[in-house]
């Protein structure tokens, strides 16, 4: 019996990203699910392909069967990236709604946190950007400080600053030296650290902006900052996504 016909050897790792709902696109004529187009092209320009994918969870019910259907539905995947986008209800680390919160929905939400779940039950790369960065703090059970104007007076929005890198972290591998320079856009931030996660850079103002798991066994690194932003011309921005990329070959 002949052997299956197979598909040529992929030679960019696939990258699984989840798209991000939205009321309107330029060239559509309804609600559209986007990804942004310097994040897909810093994935591309890394090596990896990027793909972005439909959310989908019924009711917005997080549990073991969705993470099962997110783990059955990926199979394929190399790799996965978390994006930055709107909050996050904050009924997920057991809050009350504050009044800034913006482009919340819970379907996004639960398929977000399955990911996150799946990805690191399973040591599957991933990169956790911004929002990203936040969903997998609440996945592993942590909580978000939900204003951060009002809460601690800081505010991240359309900044650029310098960061400093902790004594362990990774990012030091990136880097000769102990500071680098960040791209913020978030009006939320990590508040109480989900479980083994710990931080990996701060701000001057003492905002964590990155931050890894302890003893994990796969890859992973979660920013507060946007390196998509400036990954086209920071080669430090776009070390990032090489090294993401190349844990997923």
């Amino acid at each position: 019996m002949d052997e299956p016909r197979r598909g040529p050897r992929r030679s960019r790792p696939l990258v699984v990203i989840p798209a991000r709902f939205s009321d309107s696109a330029g060239a559509l004529r309804s609600r559209a699910e986007v990804t942004a187009a310097k994040l897909a092209a810093s994935v591309w320009a890394a090596g990896g392909e990027p793909l972005t994918v439909h959310p989908d969870a019924p009711d917005a019910v997080l549990d073991d069967a969705l993470v099962d259907a997110v783990a059955n539905r990926f199979s394929m995947a190399d790799a996965i990236l978390l994006p930055g986008g709107g909050d996050m209800s904050a009924r997920w680390y057991g809050q009350e709604a504050h009044a800034t919160l913006y482009h919340v929905d819970e379907e996004q939400d639960a398929f977000d946190l399955a990911l996150a779940r799946w990805a690191l039950r399973d040591a599957i790369p991933l990169l956790a950007i911004c929002r990203g960065n936040q969903v997998v703090n609440v996945a592993r059970g942590g909580d978000l400080i939900q204003d951060m104007t009002e809460a601690t007076g800081r505010d991240h929005r359309h900044v650029v600053h310098d960061i400093e890198l902790d004594a362990d972290s990774p990012l030091r591998k990136l880097i000769d030296g102990d500071r680098l320079t960040i791209s913020c856009y978030h009006h939320q931030c990590l508040g109480a650290l989900g479980s083994g996660l710990w931080p990996a850079a701060h701000a001057s103002d003492g905002t964590v902006e990155a931050v890894t798991i302890d003893g994990h066994k796969g890859w992973y690194l979660g920013v507060q900052w946007h390196p998509e932003d400036s990954a086209a011309t920071d080669p430090v921005q776009a070390s990032i996504f090489r090294a993401f990329v190349d844990a997923a070959r």
